[in-house]
């Protein structure tokens, strides 16, 4: 992001005027294009009518019941999740994570300075608005291959940790893949309770892997879940991207002052959406299928790019996060991608900022959403081969 724009906007931009080389091909927008769950449009016209009603922000019980047993059966808990207390209903995690921010800044206190909030540098666009809306200094923590794609926890000062309010991680990373082990998890859960912020964690794609089933932080948080809060959302794990229903969960003392903020401030959440939720969170068989999908197009990228642009299969998301030092960099890689063969993607540059020696982590990458079908994912990664070698 550039000044707080988005990357959508400066790619469009970018590309602005220049016809595409082939019928185009959009690896752009992490929107996923697998089918449906197969139940979603019998259980909205069973609840038709409640789209009459004001739902309640906090959601339903059946929901938030619904919720607590899927974080039960997929998480090895210190103890089950209170679902009265330590749950509540967002749309999608985006809205979430951008409120977070300004529900932490009043509950963790005066800090030892400015505010500061923590943010994996490239990230996810809603950390940073967040921060910002909170009056923040958002400080951007690089996540390079040299660190292993995730914030070095090592190189974080006294200084800063004293003055932070919250730290966002997200767990696959978006974009590089990366999965937080939980020696990871447990050493930023102490780094939280030792200085008094918060770690909100972006886990929305964690039901998409390839072989090791990636850890959560409520597992590294103790049985009081202190100083820790999960954002998980529908639109990865059940393809629903437009169904705009997720949930956070854990400390229940910030999640009380986060409803009060929410309550005033948030949008509800249509209950005809969160009883297809209900039911999506009850159901591990189209998981499954969508992580074959995912898993069988990660296939393709080995055979198709192999050792090519430093790709390794990622150990968790759908994204390729792709070296092109060798094409001109993340600007120029995108604009010959898409002249000479219709493929749309989005480049590094855009989704990081620049750190405080001008170095921008995403430079010299490019970012490829697997989000269509086999054959559309296959024939995409044969034009870029042929493009760049």
């Amino acid at each position: 992001m550039q000044n707080g724009r988005s990357p959508f906007v400066r790619l469009r931009e970018l590309l602005d005027g220049i016809a595409p080389g082939k019928p185009a091909i959009s690896l752009a927008v992490g929107e996923p294009q697998h089918p449906i769950p197969p139940f979603v449009g019998s259980i909205i016209a069973a609840h038709l009518a409640e789209f009459g009603r004001y739902p309640m922000n906090k959601g339903l019980d059946e929901f938030a019941q619904a919720v607590g047993k899927w974080l039960d059966r997929r998480y090895v808990l210190p103890r089950p999740v209170d679902p009265a207390s330590e749950v509540l209903v967002l749309n999608g995690t985006r809205e979430g994570l951008f409120f977070a921010a300004l529900a932490a800044k009043n509950w963790v206190g005066p800090r030892a300075g400015r505010p500061a909030v923590l943010i994996p540098n490239p990230f996810y666009a809603a950390y940073a608005a967040g921060a910002v809306a909170a009056d923040c200094e958002p400080v951007y923590l690089p996540a390079t291959r040299a660190t292993g794609f995730l914030p070095d926890l090592d190189a974080l000062s006294d200084e800063l940790l004293a003055r932070t309010a919250a730290v966002y991680l997200a767990s696959p990373a978006n974009p590089q893949g990366a999965v937080a082990d939980r020696d990871y998890l447990n050493r930023l859960t102490a780094l939280a309770r030792r200085f008094g912020f918060l770690v909100f964690s972006d886990e929305c794609y964690c039901e998409i892997y390839s072989e090791r089933v990636p850890p959560g932080m409520l597992e590294a948080a103790g049985p009081d879940f202190a100083n820790v809060v999960v954002f998980h959302s529908l639109s990865k794990r059940s393809s629903l991207p437009g169904l705009r229903v997720g949930f956070a969960a854990g400390d229940r003392k910030f999640l009380q002052a986060y409803l009060e903020l929410r309550n005033v401030a948030a949008p509800q959440v249509p209950m005809p959406l969160q009883h297809v939720a209900v039911a999506a969170y009850g159901d591990e068989r189209h998981v499954e299928d969508n992580r074959r999908l995912y898993r069988e197009k990660f296939n393709l990228a080995d055979q198709i790019v192999g050792d090519r642009y430093g790709y390794r299969r990622p150990a968790g998301g759908f994204f390729l996060w792709l070296d092109v030092a060798a094409q001109g960099g993340s600007e120029a890689a995108t604009v010959a991608l898409w002249r000479e063969a219709g493929l749309r993607v989005v480049p590094g540059r855009y989704l990081a900022r620049e750190q405080a020696d001008g170095s921008n982590p995403g430079e010299n990458y490019i970012r490829i959403a697997m989000v269509q079908n086999k054959e559309i994912a296959a024939e995409a990664l044969h034009r870029l081969v042929e493009v760049f070698g």
